[in-house]
């Protein structure tokens, strides 16, 4: 009998599903974000060697579940939903599939911008209830502006090359990134982080989440910022402090933000966001396209199988490799 691939989802891209069952795997598919004593019990009727990791948290109970448990291998780059200390303590490797939803990110990134800043949410709503805004709206021009951008990964560097088409000036703060990666981009390097909040029109995120970069927007920083900055965020909800977000555009101190990621996922009902006109939002999809699905996929899934079969994957997608001894 195969083993099994437990999906935390309730899908696959078919190629990524195929590349498992031609390895001799079984993918076996849970409720999108199973959670808790269902995924503990999925995991435990499942007693899988591997997880595709995609939606919901996979903590350290459900990793005692799953005794056999060789490789976690996340569905995209962010693994703050992967108990990675838990996992480190029982020597499983965790991987991501970094870069493999650069351009969809991307391109959801700036197709947020251009909803904050063109207003066409509330634009269009108004068109939809009989009214005809046009006497009084005053637009709003995105070239010639400054983005910044904080991290500069994959993402972050696609970001770049469509606002960089778009005639924007980028610049951005990672201090893990090396001088000739923005060199090769064409793109500034910003040391300080309140700088870079104090001199960006727009201010995009794409850090991952870890201790130090929680609420890194915070209410400190927004009174830093422009009072038309705009703040994009397709990386993880928990880098703002939600509560000071909401404050600071119910008094307008800045345009307004687009989000596509929320520290709650699904928000709760009663959230402050739902009754903010200045925000455009939406349900984590940005990197939910065909090709990206594909890409990440085949790339998530192709880790599990090498790590299964003793080969030899990049280092860069280990991302406890610190902690473990994994073949090079």
């Amino acid at each position: 009998m195969a083993d099994n691939i437990l999906i935390t989802g309730p899908s696959l891209d078919p190629a990524a599903a195929r590349l498992l069952v031609e390895a001799g795997y079984r993918p076996v598919y849970v409720p999108a974000y199973a959670d808790g004593n269902g995924l503990i019990v999925a995991m435990a009727a499942a007693d899988p060697v591997g997880i595709l990791a995609r939606m919901g948290h996979v903590g350290e109970a459900a990793l005692n579940a799953a005794p056999r448990l060789a490789v976690i291998s996340k569905h995209g780059a962010g693994v703050d939903n992967i108990d990675v200390d838990a996992a480190s303590r029982r020597g499983i490797p965790v991987l991501n599939a970094a870069g493999a939803n650069a351009v969809s990110v991307a391109e959801h990134a700036i197709a947020l911008l251009f909803a904050v800043s063109k207003k066409v949410i509330p634009l269009d709503r108004g068109i939809r209830e009989g009214r005809w805004e046009k006497s009084g709206f005053q637009g709003r021009e995105l070239a010639g502006s400054v983005m910044g951008l904080v991290a500069f990964g994959a993402i972050a560097r696609q970001t770049a090359r469509f606002a960089k088409a778009l005639g924007m000036e980028v610049r951005a703060h990672d201090p893990f990134a090396p001088a000739d990666v923005f060199a090769a981009e064409g793109v500034e390097s910003v040391e300080d982080l309140d700088a870079l909040f104090a001199a960006s029109d727009i201010i995009s995120l794409h850090s991952p989440l870890t201790p130090a970069t929680r609420h890194l927007v915070n209410a400190e920083r927004l009174e830093l910022m422009k009072p038309d900055a705009i703040i994009i965020n397709t990386a993880r909800g928990g880098l703002i402090d939600e509560a000071a977000l909401s404050a600071a555009l119910a008094r307008a101190r800045i345009f307004g933000a687009g989000l596509d990621t929320f520290a709650q996922e699904p928000p709760p009902a009663d959230h402050p966001f739902w009754s903010e006109s200045r925000l455009v939002l939406s349900p984590h999809i940005g990197g939910v396209t065909a090709a990206a699905n594909r890409r990440v996929g085949i790339e998530a899934a192709q880790g599990i199988v090498d790590i299964l079969a003793g080969r030899p994957v990049p280092q860069a997608r280990i991302v406890n490799r610190a902690k473990l001894t994994i073949p090079a």
